[in-house]
């Protein structure tokens, strides 16, 4: 089976969405007679052609331009390459492909629909507006969890019969340094850990005021670490730790590559993801993977990714997001938590999820051919 995927979030930075089609095109390596990666920007095309894919780019920097190009580019690479399933791993279809490929999507979240106003506007529109064409030209509907699952279906009843879950997995990340490197960042006692680009969704200021308004025991002898790249929205983590006054107990590292980030993961107390929204929420996985376990939220996703290694909080309240900050400086507490940690995350693995993927792509690609 020839199977297209829209790759273009491998042009950037590894973030969530990034991680979860570079990890599955991996994976889909061991199944697919041949994989095509198109993306709107240049992507390394040396280190995936050694293996299997054949990597097609061009170079649209704007927004605007990125989006033209997947209702133009994307329809013309998979016919020339004459693929049999067409993978959307970032939400879209093109609308155009030829009539005998095969259509699956993943469908990561519904933020438009549940936290749009933390959206930057051009993204909420275009979510908006060009999510249902998706949905209903799709052949099969991935989603990340269960929750996503009953979000798309309560939106869209009528596409429910089409709509697949397939967990993502657990990253291997490079082996992690000694406490004693981190130093470099100027973590010099013990820490828990905030990973995610710098949005509103991610709540982070509500995070900072739950801190802030901790004994100052626990402020003194403990940091919170902020790592993640800036995004939109204006969320400027310095400003907010000077608001709440929490100079010298914040640090702020910023993006960090894979090695660093284990290293940050594997020394940290826990993890603290009380985020508005989510579709699933890597970093939870991520962190219980190297046995921390986490601070997140009632709602959506969360729950249900978290399992029992979790401390769940109202993200919208910092009284209690602070009470499940209190939880964790109890050691008996962490500990308990720490010891369910590794088993949580065992429940995901990026080998299981390409199995269950691939299955879906011949699911589809046997439906197109009896309709066509």
């Amino acid at each position: 089976m020839r199977v297209g995927i829209d790759a273009r979030l491998l042009s950037e930075p590894l973030t969530g969405i990034g991680r979860y089609t570079k990890e599955l095109s991996d994976k889909l390596m061991d199944y697919s007679s041949q994989l095509y990666l198109y993306s709107a920007r240049d992507i390394d095309s040396h280190k995936w052609e050694i293996n299997n894919p054949k990597v097609r780019s061009a170079n649209f920097q704007s927004r605007l331009g990125r989006m033209w190009w997947s209702q133009s580019y994307l329809p013309y690479w998979s016919a020339k390459d004459q693929v049999d399933v067409f993978w959307g791993a970032t939400h879209r279809i093109p609308r155009y492909l030829p009539r005998n490929i095969a259509r699956v999507v993943t469908i990561h979240d519904l933020v438009w629909k549940h936290a749009g106003n933390t959206m930057r506007p051009l993204s909420y529109v275009a979510e908006k507006m060009l999510m249902p064409d998706t949905i209903y030209s799709a052949d099969r509907i991935i989603a990340d969890s269960i929750s996503t699952s009953k979000a798309i279906i309560d939106e869209y009843p009528a596409v429910s019969k089409k709509v697949r879950i397939v967990y993502p997995g657990t990253s291997r990340f490079p082996p992690h340094q000694e406490f004693q490197s981190l130093i470099v960042f100027g973590i010099d006692r013990p820490y828990f850990l905030f990973v995610g680009t710098l949005e509103p969704r991610k709540n982070l200021s509500r995070l900072l005021r739950a801190f802030a308004s901790l004994d100052e025991s626990i402020k003194k002898n403990n940091l919170l670490v902020i790592a993640g790249g800036k995004g939109w929205g204006g969320v400027d983590a310095e400003a907010l730790i000077r608001r709440e006054n929490l100079q010298g107990q914040v640090k702020v590292v910023g993006y960090v590559d894979d090695g660093w980030l284990a290293t940050l993961y594997s020394h940290a107390r826990f993890l603290a993801m009380p985020s508005l929204y989510e579709g699933f929420g890597l970093p939870l996985v991520e962190a219980m993977s190297f046995g921390v376990p986490v601070l997140t939220s009632d709602t959506s996703s969360m729950p249900e990714v978290a399992g029992e290694a979790g401390v769940l909080v109202d993200p919208l309240d910092v009284e209690s997001i602070a009470s499940g900050l209190t939880k964790f400086f109890g050691d008996n507490h962490r500990d308990s938590l720490a010891k369910k940690a590794e088993q949580s995350a065992s429940r995901f693995t990026w080998e299981q999820s390409a199995k269950q993927l691939w299955a879906i792509f011949d699911e589809a690609r046997k439906e197109r051919l009896g309709s066509c």
